[in-house]
């Protein structure tokens, strides 16, 4: 469904480039849920809002995004904006403050469906709407006289009336308590389930709720890829320091703290507008050897996984 290449997308500012997305490449399979997980400031927002919302002060400085055989680094913003939402739709960070709050939702959806729709859209987005538990006259409203969840399920409908190829859901549960959280990833996989959409990134710094759905799951740090594979794989087995200390850092259920201490990492993310040289991780690894602060790692195939590591090149 979609193939990212080599992408490499920095900010432009006053001192120079931050290197936000730096020579990333993975691809996403039809059916397919891709988690990407990462803390704040690995690059994982700015990597899905480039694959169909590029826009200053991004500067895709390599790389390519290929989807269905076009690749939409090299495509007009008009070509570009008739692939949107029909091909790939996003719900966007802070999803539940995107919508208007002057308009009701039906105009709202009229907006964005005008001449791209067939069919009675209000019709379908009633049986959208039926699907995620909310009332047909929520078509009535205004945002502010929605809940905040009620507004991300809404969201999600929107996002979703075309039928796209391709979903990418930005952080979506992060804003949820742990109720709404749930149903809103149950809503998600069961728009895969049910062919509303082929395939989903998912984003989230949280990733226990990754593993509640994803087929598989990609690590970021630093603008780079960590390590990505299968979602038990990665979780249940960590190969990478820094997916393990993610993982440690997650409470897990029936684990006393007297028994068990959560653990963090020493240090701060480094400055993407001068990072480390060799592995990004390596000022805050526990097992850096001199390589890994001379020399970038290359991806090393471990079974089904790709692990950017000097511990698995076998060099």
């Amino acid at each position: 469904m979609l193939r990212v290449e080599d992408l490499r997308v920095y900010y432009k500012t006053l001192s120079g480039y931050v290197r936000a997305v730096d020579g990333v490449t993975f691809t996403l399979s039809k059916g397919e849920i891709l988690g990407i997980a990462g803390e704040s400031g690995s690059g994982k927002s700015t990597l899905v809002n480039y694959i169909i919302l590029p826009k200053p002060p991004m500067v895709r400085i390599a790389g390519s995004i290929v989807y269905r055989g076009i690749d939409l680094t090299s495509i007009t913003p008009g070509e570009l904006s008739k692939i949107r939402y029909t091909g790939i739709s996003i719900v966007p960070q802070y999803a539940m403050d995107a919508l208007s709050p002057t308009k009701r939702i039906r105009a709202i959806i009229r907006d964005l469906t005008r001449g791209r729709a067939e069919g009675d859209i209000e019709e379908k987005a009633r049986e959208r709407l039926r699907m995620v538990g909310l009332p047909g006259d929520v078509l009535d409203r205004y945002p502010i006289e929605l809940s905040g969840g009620m507004r991300q399920r809404v969201v999600l409908v929107i996002s979703t009336l075309l039928d796209p190829d391709v979903l990418i859901a930005d952080e979506v549960t992060s804003a949820l308590d742990v109720t709404m959280q749930r149903a809103v990833l149950e809503m998600l996989a069961s728009f895969r389930d049910t062919g509303i959409v082929r395939s989903i990134i998912l984003v989230s710094h949280d990733i226990a709720a990754l593993y509640q759905v994803a087929d598989r799951i990609m690590i970021m740090y630093a603008g780079k890829i960590s390590e990505i594979g299968p979602a038990e794989e990665v979780i249940g087995d960590p190969l990478h320091p820094y997916t393990r200390a993610l993982i440690d850092s997650v409470p897990r259920l029936g684990v006393r703290y007297k028994t068990r201490r959560l653990t963090g990492l020493k240090g701060e993310p480094p400055r993407l507008a001068s990072p480390p040289t060799g592995c990004r991780f390596h000022p805050r690894c526990s097992v850096a050897e001199e390589r890994c602060r001379a020399r970038e790692p290359p991806p090393a195939r471990v079974g089904k996984r790709t692990v950017y590591c000097w511990l698995y090149t076998g060099g």
